[in-house]
């Protein structure tokens, strides 16, 4: 009797394992609380949203590892912030920057054992994503960035494929100031020779970033994520750069096609002044004025003390930047 009754304790304690297991499985993801804009610090879930701030535009979002954040841009003004849980040790999130390769609502991993992935963005085709997950405080997941179901459903709603991703291992300091900016004010240099590439028929239309790599010495321009154009900048190896920045197009234009850059986001130690840039470097003018003929209010520009690398122009799977 015994015996009976420990076996069939035994079988419906396997049942009900069976029925639960759905239920515990989807309480993994860490739903999410929208809090107040200004609340200064954030527990795992908690995430703000306010697209209203900015209702059109280029999205760019950067994901700061070491503060476990990420920020969404999109026009230069800032229109969420959301706890995140990164690569844990011996499975780090990689560093650079990035574009939305591809998105869907419902994803089922290939590599994890068919975890699922909702509202999925892939960076990487080695399986590296944004997605829905557990938010246990820490850096937790095997590379990709968890965010609050929440946040990952509303995030996904402003980008597409081509968005611009920056993930950091750098302390982020985002910022919202105008600075005035002539790198593209219309003032040519003197031609920079060799190197010159204007293949805008390769992406006839998406959002432009605009990438100038100092080690590299050189200005790239991507739509949709498509690289459509890079030349020579003569000078850019006496610039100060040291991290990576992010610039926002204004509407602003004076008399002399001078263009305001709001700065929204900084990676490193202060943003160098444009200003000083542009004195000292000079650009092949005829790729000047075809990059000054896609810039709107909006355009991405990437300023970075990093190299683009090989994997940029590899199809069908590259990132714009990788540090090392």
């Amino acid at each position: 009797m015994q015996k009976s009754l420990l076996l069939g304790t035994t079988i419906l304690s396997a049942f009900s394992f069976l029925f639960i297991a759905p239920k515990s499985y989807a309480q993994a993801h860490t739903k999410g609380r929208q809090v107040a804009p200004f609340t200064s610090t954030l527990k795992p879930g908690d995430y703000t949203w306010h697209p209203e701030l900015s209702p059109t535009g280029p999205v760019v979002v950067l994901v700061s590892l070491p503060d476990q954040l990420v920020y969404v841009y999109r026009n230069g003004v800032r229109i969420g912030r959301s706890t995140v849980s990164t690569g844990k040790p011996g499975k780090g999130t990689p560093t650079g920057v990035f574009t939305v390769l591809e998105k869907k609502v419902r994803h089922t991993s290939s590599i994890y054992k068919g975890a699922q992935m909702p509202h999925m963005q892939r960076l990487t085709w080695t399986g590296i994503a944004m997605h829905a997950g557990h938010l246990p405080g820490y850096p937790a997941s095997a590379g990709c960035v968890r965010m609050p179901i929440d946040f990952a459903a509303k995030l996904f709603s402003v980008t597409g494929v081509g968005t611009t991703v920056i993930i950091a291992d750098n302390k982020s300091a985002p910022t919202q100031t105008v600075r005035p900016g002539m790198v593209f004010s219309g003032k040519a240099g003197t031609p920079s020779g060799s190197g010159f590439v204007w293949t805008p028929e390769k992406a006839p239309k998406g959002p432009v970033s605009i990438i100038m790599s100092a080690p590299d010495r050189k200005i790239y321009v991507y739509r949709n994520g498509v690289e459509i154009g890079r030349a020579p900048v003569d000078g850019l190896e006496t610039a100060r750069v040291f991290g990576t920045y992010v610039y926002a197009a204004d509407a602003t234009v004076d008399a002399d096609g001078r263009r305001d850059w709001i700065s929204t986001a900084s990676v490193g130690k202060r943003a160098p002044d444009l200003k000083d840039l542009q004195r000292r470097i000079s650009i092949d003018p005829s790729y000047l004025r075809d990059v000054n003929n896609l810039i709107n209010p909006g355009t991405t520009l990437i300023l970075t003390n990093a190299p683009v690398t090989n994997q940029t122009h590899s199809a069908p799977g590259f990132s714009i930047l990788t540090a090392g």
